[in-house]
């Protein structure tokens, strides 16, 4: 299974893009990472110290969640290009304390118009393109989604201009950052891709090799970028200069001198950049041990299915069941969850989504009843039938579960009215298509192998095949968490189909299990996606728990690394406790306004 991790843009200013310099010779100065802060007046958690920072500036000059938002999201542009920047796109969930209310932006990328359900099938041999194939290429690039989300979030919730809080992201590329050595062994273990397209071979290479920590990494191309859009807005990137720039990237990779790779072209038109929206939508939602928890609806499947997971556990008194059983029915009820994912979620403008069914208890019911408590399920286990009145433990035929999904990255943000932000945006993979657009700065995403290359339903209709106009299916699962309406969490999580088990286990360990936040987030971590193993960090594997879950039919593949989880908890008198990860992928970054009242 390969993973996904959505990547900060780095920036660079000096004669070249991409240029590194000692950083004695330069003004940034490297911060350590804090992944737990506590204290009043806004948060802010994110993967890096600049990022966090960009957020908390914001906040402090009077901005809005929102306003800290589109600041930290197009910082990490800078300083996590892997995983984030113009060229992606994700979802927004925000609580607004006025209404009390918890509303989404969908800013998924789509599939331009010419594409069709047969886009990644060689038709030389009429079977499906090799995956790195198809992601290394103008093919996998789906029309981005991440300024307009920005734009639309600002519209709806924001003080400030997009050029205003677009200011620390210029500043930051401007200046550069230094470079640590997480995104030091992340350049260097992305070489062989990044050195097949000349762009970002010029940009993230310099002098042919990663950047060596304790230098400085500056894209001056992205500050001009980000300079650009300030001036003229999102109309400059979807539809104007730097629209016609991404298209002709798409149209024609910019293959390195002496590549060992032919990239498909994509047949992306500046009229798709031009007919592009981030779209206004509702959360799903569930009460979970009297909790009203929130998420993202389809096009991602991340809310539907941490929902019915969680109203399958519903069933179960988890904190009154020792530790093996407790995790034993996380498993059970996230393997029948993906199930019911894989077979009834897309997009759906596209395809019928029975949402209110796989989010009744009714049906939640019916799968319940599939767990034993003295045996694990062999996967691929069918998935349910939400169509059935019946109750019981009705399903329908078993198919194959997709794995095409692999990084991201999250963060939370909340301000002094009590507006909370949780945000999950991508570029797909690590470096996305690993392809940079010449002269603007930033990667371009490889969104579209989130679509089934050919169906995997068997009889059944795939609803995750291209389209048109598609939105690819998502795993992305920013959740905020009300009771009696006002906010408790915002959590969130990278990790590609990841995200929905590592949400789910962080909830499970905050409310069921009695866990603190950053404990919930630190915790050892293992995820059933309705495969034949579950994947487990070692640390997972050497708690006393794993014997006793084997005995009883949960088989384990051990990862280094599942998701990098961001939250907020929100506590009596406006206290913030925020809390990111202490270790996983070089930890986060977690601030607060101020410590004190």
């Amino acid at each position: 299974m390969r993973r996904r991790r959505t990547l900060t843009v780095l920036l660079a200013v000096g004669v070249a893009a991409g240029v590194a310099v000692p950083a004695a010779e330069a003004q940034p100065q490297q911060g350590g990472k804090q992944p737990v802060a506590e204290g009043y007046g806004g948060a802010v958690v994110s993967d890096t110290v600049e990022s966090t920072q960009a957020g908390i500036d914001v906040l402090r000059k009077g901005g809005t969640a929102a306003d800290a938002a589109v600041a930290v999201a197009s910082t990490l542009g800078v300083t996590d290009p892997y995983v984030a920047g113009p060229g992606g796109g994700g979802y927004f969930v925000y609580y607004d304390a006025k209404t009390k209310r918890v509303s989404t932006i969908d800013g998924r990328e789509t599939t331009p118009t010419a594409d069709g359900s047969d886009m990644f099938v060689d038709p030389a041999t009429g079977k499906a393109y090799d995956f790195e194939t198809a992601v290394e290429s103008g093919r996998s690039v789906g029309v981005p989604g991440m300024l307009a989300t920005w734009q639309r979030a600002l519209q709806r919730w924001g003080k400030f201009s997009l050029a205003d809080n677009l200011k620390p992201a210029v500043q930051v590329a401007d200046r550069g950052f230094v470079v640590n050595q997480e995104f030091a062994s992340e350049t260097a273990s992305l070489k062989d891709k990044l050195s097949h397209f000349a762009p970002s071979a010029k940009l993230f290479l310099p002098g042919g090799e990663a950047p060596k920590v304790g230098s400085v990494f500056r894209n001056p191309d992205l500050a001009d970028t980000y300079r650009q859009i300030s001036r003229q807005g999102i109309g400059a990137f979807y539809g104007g200069s730097v629209g016609r720039d991404l298209v002709k990237t798409v149209q024609n990779p910019p293959v390195a001198k002496g590549a060992p790779i032919k990239p498909m072209s994509g047949p992306m038109q500046l009229s798709d950049l031009r007919a592009y929206r981030a779209l206004d939508g509702s959360p799903t939602r569930v009460n979970y041990r009297g909790y009203d928890v929130y998420g993202m609806a389809p096009s991602s499947s991340g809310g539907i299915t941490v929902g019915e997971s969680l109203n399958i556990l519903g069933n179960y008194n988890l904190s009154k069941m020792d530790r093996t059983q407790a995790l034993h029915h996380y498993l059970e009820a996230s393997r029948l969850a993906f199930a019911d994912r894989n077979r009834y979620i897309g997009d759906s403008r596209y395809v019928k989504v029975p949402q209110q069914q796989l989010l009744s208890k009714q049906f939640a019911a019916t799968r319940a009843c599939q767990i034993d408590p003295n045996k694990a399920g062999q996967s691929p286990v069918a998935p349910g039938d939400p169509y059935s009145h019946k109750g019981g433990c009705a399903t329908a035929p078993a198919a194959s579960s997709d794995s095409n999904e692999q990084h991201t990255n999250h963060f939370v943000v909340s301000d002094k009215w009590g507006n909370v932000v949780s945000y999950t945006n991508t570029i797909e993979q690590l470096a996305g298509s690993g392809i940079t657009v010449s002269g603007r700065g930033f990667l371009l995403n490889n969104e579209l192998t989130d679509f089934n290359f050919t169906p995997t339903q068997g009889t059944a209709a795939d609803p995750n095949l291209p389209a048109g106009g598609k939105r690819p299916r998502s795993s992305m699962s920013p959740t905020i968490v009300l009771k009696d309406g006002k906010p408790v969490l915002a959590v969130g999580s990278p990790g590609g189909a990841t995200i929905i088990t590592t949400v789910l286990q962080v909830l499970v360990n905050r409310l069921d299990l009695g866990m603190s936040l950053p404990d919930a987030i630190a915790a050892p971590r293992a995820s059933q996606r309705n495969a034949k193993t579950s994947d487990a960090e070692p640390a997972f594997l050497a708690l006393p728990t794993t014997k006793g879950l084997e005995a009883l039919g949960q088989s384990f593949s051990q990862v280094s690394s599942i998701g990098v989880a961001a939250g907020l908890e929100f506590k009596p008198g406006g206290k913030i406790l925020a809390a990111g990860e202490p270790v996983r992928r070089g930890g986060t970054s977690a601030m607060v306004i101020s410590s004190h009242r």
